[in-house]
């Protein structure tokens, strides 16, 4: 079976955490069956090593949260205005529902690839399979009995390193969690690479 990884990013909320524009990526974790990395320092270090992780991992399938419309074109706007390339791809998808307004410089959500792994959103899939109840991250593992790691989401970025990275893992842990508890049911709705290095078209994203 193919290797499945997820990914869930914290961003810096004394900012409101919500623009990437505006707001630096404060940790990335990558959690794996076997284990999960943490990344944290300064917002070139995370990013370059998150992506220098990733590339070195079997190919698989990168599982996120609403990566679609948040964590991934997140990741890209603060790579480019900080200047780390990554291997991230991603390519606009105008049929894709939203449940909120699109993240600020961005026109929509994105389908994705980064190096040699796809791309799962679970939040999407869970959504189009008609999850009872909210469908945020928290709420749907504590309906099927996962621990989570609670903070106050609007003050992340007040977290001592060790708390924020305990609290970073522990959501990528979940993604990925709840997507293999549904691992067949959510094989359809992986996107299909891109085929180009596309982000976005959006002027205020790449002043």
């Amino acid at each position: 079976m193919t290797p499945a990884y997820g990914l869930d990013i914290e961003t810096d909320t004394a900012r409101g955490g919500l623009d990437p524009r505006r707001c630096r990526v404060l940790a990335a974790a990558v959690a794996a069956p076997g284990g999960r990395s943490v990344f944290t320092g300064t917002e070139r270090a995370v990013l370059a090593d998150l992506d220098a992780f990733l590339a070195g991992l079997p190919a698989g399938l990168v599982v996120t949260w609403n990566g679609s419309a948040f964590d991934l074109p997140f990741l890209a706007t603060r790579a480019r205005r900080v200047g780390v390339a990554t291997g991230l791809r991603l390519a606009l998808d105008p049929c894709i529902e939203m449940s909120h307004p699109p993240l600020a410089g961005h026109e929509g959500a994105y389908r994705a690839a980064w190096y040699q792994h796809r791309h799962l959103d679970a939040y999407r899939a869970y959504r189009a399979l008609r999850e009872p109840g909210s469908c945020a991250l928290k709420a749907v593992a504590r309906r099927r009995g996962l621990d989570v790691v609670d903070a106050d989401p609007s003050r992340v970025h007040e977290l001592r390193t060790s708390a924020l990275r305990r609290y970073v893992a522990r959501d990528a842990e979940l993604a990925l969690q709840l997507a293999l508890m549904r691992r067949g049911e959510l094989d359809a709705f992986v996107d299909n690479p891109p085929d180009q290095a596309v982000t976005w078209r959006s002027q205020s994203a790449r002043a």
